[in-house]
């Protein structure tokens, strides 16, 4: 927890010393959201599972994510072409849009949310796994300041192959290793059971 407590200070301190981005502008953002409406929804609630739910999200987040796209740092076939041509101005706008809306809380499966609720509380001590809400919040809202994003209610689909993801070394963009540290030490179905707790966490 004190290794854990040190990287958020220093994370913090990174961020407090970068640059200040653009104020973005919301209402500009839903203008230049229709694009997005289509893998994202409208206001940021996706309706297929493996696309991430934006609403509601840390508008720092969003635009670091939109940045990494656009700098070839994260990879996606999808989001890269869309994230090319943005503007610092744009990544703004978006972000304060889509976090601007309300996120929806999906439904998840019992037997497997139990599981998972577990793992996100507790973690799993035999094998050196944190708990998640060490880092995303107990309610799954994350910490802004050290952009660790908000995971209550998002996808259980999109949450699983970010995890496994993480683990096989696919995405990269996560401070310090921390994601692929934890992913690296979990099974399917250990990342199966917290991602459906997390798609019905609020």
């Amino acid at each position: 927890m004190k290794k854990l407590a040190s990287v958020v200070l220093v994370l913090m301190g990174v961020a407090g010393a970068a640059q200040a981005a653009p104020v973005g502008d919301a209402t500009a953002g839903q203008g230049k959201a229709m694009v997005c409406a289509a893998c994202h929804g409208m206001d940021g609630n996706s309706f297929v599972p493996t696309f991430p739910k934006l609403a509601g999200q840390h508008p720092s987040y969003i635009a670091k994510q939109l940045a990494a796209f656009k700098a070839g740092e994260r990879k996606d076939e999808v989001m890269a072409p869309m994230a090319a041509p943005l503007s610092e101005q744009d990544v703004a706008d978006l972000a304060a849009y889509f976090s601007s809306q309300k996120a929806s809380v999906g439904t998840a499966n019992p037997e497997l949310a139990a599981a998972g609720a577990k793992i996100y509380r507790g973690g799993i001590a035999a094998k050196g796994v944190s708990a998640c809400m060490a880092c995303h919040n107990p309610s799954g809202s994350g910490i802004p300041a050290a952009d660790f994003p908000a995971l209550g209610g998002q996808q259980g689909m999109y949450v699983a192959k970010a995890l496994r993801d993480f683990r096989s070394g696919v995405r990269t963009t996560d401070p310090a290793g921390m994601m692929r540290n934890v992913a690296a030490k979990m099974s399917d179905e250990e990342i199966n059971a917290v991602a459906e707790f997390i798609a019905g966490l609020h």
